[in-house]
């Protein structure tokens, strides 16, 4: 047949084979073509996506005939790699394609590599282009993360958050930032195992990007959210979760006034967790040489709390929290009287380290208690006159011994 012309560039046409489709694949890589693709093209594309989708629910259905998905596997994974670079900052053929509904025959086809269970590598590149050209077609598009929210909540996300594959769980989280806005948060309530999921992935893969700037970006601007998150977190989970908030409280960029207003409710969290776990620190007392993810927990709550009121505008509200400064004080108090048994985990050093030894998570616990009431006495005369009340500046002051664990 003759050939139709591209942007000006000869390409075979109809497009039904492999080599045609990785020709219009490397055409897609130049915004020009991008541009001036026609819709039919789209259309052809996806065509061959629907046939060769047939192929793999076979497989699914008889697992004898996945030695037999070779020559599919090949042509939908040059199928999405085509759609995906003609999405590339062009909202003309994001739109053209989701029109087509082939967001909804891309996601039903993820859905199926999963089911297929099969880590050939076959398997899993079609399956990772399927998520890249998910990603690429929501990207600043709100027609298409709406059809993309409609068709992969929750399956996919359920699927492909905890898949073995990190760059599976990077790509699906890439499609969960794109989608999400306040009012899908509401969704997130709902189905909480998403959000603990996305934790996880943070807490598996650190390197990856999507996962923390989902928690970031979307997560802690619900205070909703991490409330009834927080309540159904492992410990570990907890202390992945604590740590990127101290990362956000502490970062270059100031928090906004409304990042403000959020952590005001973030606070009274962390406060009442406080207040209700601080003594699960003690367990660490008698079994000296584990590492107790409660105590864990607790000693990451004190660490953010300490960041929280080195922030002029949180730092009020926590000094009037109800039984903070008391509970604080308390703890100080155990752990010091603990402390005076030379054979404790909180007994005084002298031995000097290296910088960066660290011998056991409970060092600068106590430095770090004094700090919050020092935090919280800051221009505050009746916290000041509460540490008195408490005994507290003599027990202040007995902490003042040389001790290279609390420096």
């Amino acid at each position: 047949m003759p050939p139709s012309r591209l942007s000006g560039i000869m390409m075979p046409a109809p497009i039904q084979d492999l080599e045609a489709l990785r020709a219009l694949t490397a055409l897609f890589k130049e915004q020009r073509n991008r541009e001036t693709a026609p819709r039919t093209i789209f259309q052809r594309v996806l065509d061959i996506l629907k046939k060769s989708t047939s192929a793999v629910e076979l497989a699914c259905r008889d697992p004898s005939q996945v030695e037999h998905l070779a020559s599919s596997l090949q042509l939908i994974t040059e199928c999405f790699r085509c759609l995906r670079n003609a999405c590339i900052e062009c909202s003309v053929n994001q739109n053209s394609i989701r029109n087509l509904d082939t967001i909804g025959v891309a996601v039903d086809l993820v859905l199926l590599f999963r089911e297929l269970r099969v880590e050939q590598d076959s398997v899993l590149t079609a399956f990772r282009c399927g998520l890249q050209f998910l990603g690429n077609v929501a990207s600043r598009n709100e027609d298409s993360q709406s059809i993309v929210w409609v068709h992969a909540f929750p399956e996919l996300f359920m699927s492909c958050l905890n898949h073995p594959d990190k760059k599976i769980v990077a790509y699906c989280s890439m499609i969960l930032f794109t989608s999400l806005n306040p009012e899908r948060m509401k969704d997130l309530e709902e189905n909480l195992n998403i959000a603990i999921n996305v934790i996880e992935a943070h807490q598996k893969h650190p390197e990856s990007e999507w996962p923390f700037l989902i928690i970031t970006d979307h997560f802690l601007k619900s205070p909703e959210l991490v409330e009834a998150m927080y309540g159904k977190l492992s410990n570990q989970e907890r202390i992945t979760l604590l740590d990127i908030m101290i990362a956000k409280i502490v970062g270059e960029e100031q928090l906004t006034k409304d990042d403000i207003s959020i952590f005001l409710r973030h606070a009274e969290l962390i406060a009442n967790s406080f207040v209700d776990q601080s003594r699960n620190v003690l367990k660490l007392t008698s079994e000296p040489h584990t590492e107790d993810k409660e105590a864990l927990v607790t000693i990451r709550l004190l660490d953010v709390l300490c960041e929280m009121t080195s922030n002029t505008e949180l730092l009020g509200y926590l000094q009037v929290f109800p039984g903070l400064m008391e509970r604080v004080i308390d703890v100080l108090r155990v752990i010091h009287e603990v402390g005076k048994d030379s054979t404790s985990i909180f007994s005084p050093s002298d031995s000097l380290k290296a910088d960066g030894d660290i011998e056991h998570m409970t060092e600068g616990f106590k430095s770090h208690l004094i700090r919050l009431i020092g935090n919280l006495c800051y221009k505050n005369k009746e916290n000041q006159d509460k540490v008195n009340e408490l005994d507290g500046i003599p027990l202040i002051l007995d902490s003042s011994n040389i001790d290279d664990n609390n420096p």
